[in-house]
């Protein structure tokens, strides 16, 4: 459920709506607007990294996930809705509050994301992932259709964008806090504090985290596999980030083209999340992701080349179809590969990745789109040759071997 109830924020915030409201409204189309974007999501992302580890030590010490996440939802919820203040010219207004929404919105996902192997055994880490991951996609669809629904309304009253678009920030908003509920509700905090470590707070997180990264090379697939994270999930993010940027710009979309497109891209990500779940129980983890890759790539080329929309109507949805199986799929192999005393702070290290990679993508996308005069053909091309990196990577993680590790830590440090 709050896999559902995040996912508003990503496919209205930054995919569909406000992204492309940025860079046409906000910033008025100046060559430098789609920089300006993914250079202040680049600084959230930052934050999240610098960050995220810590405070999964910290959640893991004391049993903080569930608090953590309820810290991180509000803040989310508050600066999306104070999205809406951001109206023409207001570059900086815009910029401030994406870079704080977009902080809260990505730590809660890495603290969500350490409760997985809490939930399901490891021969179902895949399968349960996908059921959350597409279900996540269920609830962007929900956003997305509030939101076309307002859009279609208010311009058939002749409203222009300024005026429709700061509402579905509230819209979305309130989805989010109202969707989060049976989160904090139902969910339990199955961890224990850790005895003894309660004085100085801070230092033992800190102590904890040096203690890891020290030691990280011991999971040296698992090391091997958040490095393929950061290639890959460089194109994803640069996708996620830039979708009705590229549709609007390079295609021509109109927003209610635009955001068609996504509630079907949306669809499809659903089925590729739930579907590949089980496939990724069934065939392992690393073919699956290396045929999410391969389908990435074929994503690319298609899109690249599209003259028409129809070919870009079957880029998207390949797209689509891949993003839920890989982005589920690489949760899950984390999961596997993590020794269970610290799963929230490998997943934070997993989120310093993920991080790392949408500062990567959508920066590379963004600076060759501006320094190529909006060549964004030029820019998809580019920022796609990461999955390549990203396959290459990937050959060679060992799961077996990586898992009699995290069975060994497990028995020496028992969560």
């Amino acid at each position: 459920m709050y896999d559902f109830a995040n996912s508003g924020y990503t496919t209205v915030v930054i995919t569909a709506v406000f992204s492309a409201y940025f860079v046409a409204t906000i910033a008025g189309n100046a060559e430098w607007a789609t920089f300006a974007w993914t250079a202040g999501l680049a600084l959230s992302y930052l934050l999240i990294m610098l960050t995220g580890p810590a405070l999964g030590a910290y959640a893991d010490l004391h049993a903080a996930k569930k608090k953590l996440l309820a810290v991180t939802t509000v803040g989310c919820v508050l600066f999306t809705a104070a999205l809406a203040l951001a109206g023409p010219g207001a570059v900086g207004l815009g910029l401030l509050l994406i870079v704080l929404s977009n902080f809260f919105y990505g730590s809660g996902e890495n603290l969500i994301a350490a409760f997985l192997p809490e939930l399901a055994a490891g021969r179902d880490l895949g399968k349960v992932s996908g059921w959350g991951w597409s279900l996540g996609y269920m609830g962007g669809l929900l956003s997305l259709g509030c939101a076309l629904a307002y859009i279609s309304w208010a311009q058939g009253r002749g409203q222009d964008a300024a005026h429709y678009v700061p509402v579905t920030m509230l819209i979305t908003a309130g989805l989010f806090a109202l969707s989060s509920l049976p989160t904090f509700v139902w969910l339990h905090e199955r961890a224990v504090p850790q005895p003894g470590r309660h004085t100085h707070l801070w230092r033992d997180t800190f102590s904890r985290l040096a203690h890891t990264l020290v030691h990280l090379r011991q999971y040296r697939d698992l090391t091997r596999f958040f490095v393929c994270i950061v290639f890959y999930q460089a194109g994803v993010q640069a996708v996620i980030v830039l979708a009705a940027i590229y549709a609007q710009q390079a295609m021509h979309f109109q927003i209610q083209d635009t955001l068609k497109l996504i509630l079907v891209v949306n669809i499809t990500a659903a089925i590729g999340a739930f579907v590949f779940g089980y496939v990724q129980d069934r065939i392992g983890h690393i073919r699956t992701i290396a045929l999410t890759l391969l389908g990435w790539i074929a994503m690319v080329l298609i899109a690249a080349s599209a003259e028409r929309r129809d070919a870009f109507w079957l880029a998207a949805n390949l797209a689509g179809l891949c993003m839920g199986a890989s982005q589920s799929a690489g949760r899950a192999l984390v999961g596997y590969l993590s020794p269970r005393a610290r799963l929230a702070e490998f997943f934070g290290l997993w989120g310093f990745a993920v991080k790392f990679s949408s500062i990567l993508g959508p920066v590379t996308y963004g600076v060759v789109s501006w320094v190529s005069s909006g060549d964004h053909r030029l820019a998809m091309l580019l920022t796609g040759s990461y999955f390549v990196i990203g396959l290459v990577i990937l050959m060679g993680v060992n799961v077996r071997r990586g898992r009699r590790v995290v069975l060994r830590a497990d028995r020496l440090e028992p969560a």
